[in-house]
Formats: structure tokens, C-alpha cells, sequence
């Protein structure tokens, strides 16, 4: 049972964390693209707009467990490119948050990868072919 309820609340947390970043691109996709233009993105509005769509991809494959493995390990590349694209070792110089925030990232893609290894767990899954975790 403890089992159970560990899977289901990191797949809670691992959904809400993109479920909330989705939202925030959603209600003002123009900061969203100012900031991916301050990081020297071409088509920074188009960029904004795939990324809250792929994020809202990832929160609900991570809530539901339909491709759960694919969407953990899909995340967990996405986060290590955010984490070099925006608070890389370029960041680094007169702003130390900014190591803090690039190793968090790290922090995140163990878990994920973790997740992608083991896969949704058994208890409220959407019941889908999944090719990585396939036997």
C-alpha cells in the first residue's frame, strides 16, 4: 500500500510541475517568449507556444500514466535542456542562484528517470502500449 501511494503522489508532483508551468505559459505567452527570446531563441513566440502544449503533453501522460515511461524520459531531456539553455554556466557569473537552479534540474531528470525505469505503477492508469517498457 505504501508502495502505491508513493507512485501516485510523485506522479501528482511530477504532473503538477508541468501542469503549473503549462498554465503559466498559457496565461502570458509573451513573457513566456520574451524570456526564450532573452536566451537567444529564433521564434521565440512559436517556441513558447510548443513548449506549453509539449508541457501540457508531459503533465497529462505523467497524471494519467498513458505512456508514462516515453513521457518521463521525454521530460527528463527537456529539463536538461532547460537547464543549459536558461540557467547554463553562461548564468553562472554575479548571479549564484543561477547554479542552484541548473543543478535542480539535475535533481529532477534522477527522478524522472527513475520513473521512466518503473513506469506508472499499477493504481489509476490509462492503460497504453508503452514501447519502453514493453515485455
Amino acid at each position: 500500500m505504501s508502495k502505491t501511494i508513493a507512485i501516485l503522489l510523485a506522479r501528482l508532483i511530477f504532473g503538477a510541475v508541468f501542469a503549473m508551468a503549462t498554465s503559466f505559459k498559457f496565461m502570458d505567452m509573451q513573457s513566456t517568449a520574451s524570456y526564450i527570446a532573452a536566451a537567444g531563441f529564433p521564434f521565440p513566440l512559436l517556441l513558447a507556444w510548443v513548449a506549453a502544449f509539449f508541457e501540457l503533453g508531459l503533465a497529462l501522460a505523467l497524471l494519467t500514466g498513458a505512456f508514462f515511461s516515453e513521457a518521463s524520459f521525454l521530460a527528463g531531456i527537456y529539463v536538461v535542456f532547460l537547464a543549459f539553455a536558461f540557467h547554463g554556466p553562461g548564468h553562472w557569473n554575479g548571479n549564484q542562484a543561477e547554479f542552484g537552479f541548473f543543478v535542480d534540474h539535475f535533481t529532477f531528470l534522477a527522478g524522472l528517470l527513475f520513473a521512466a525505469v518503473h513506469g506508472p505503477g499499477d493504481t489509476l492508469v490509462v492503460k497504453a502500449r508503452s514501447l519502453l517498457t514493453a515485455r
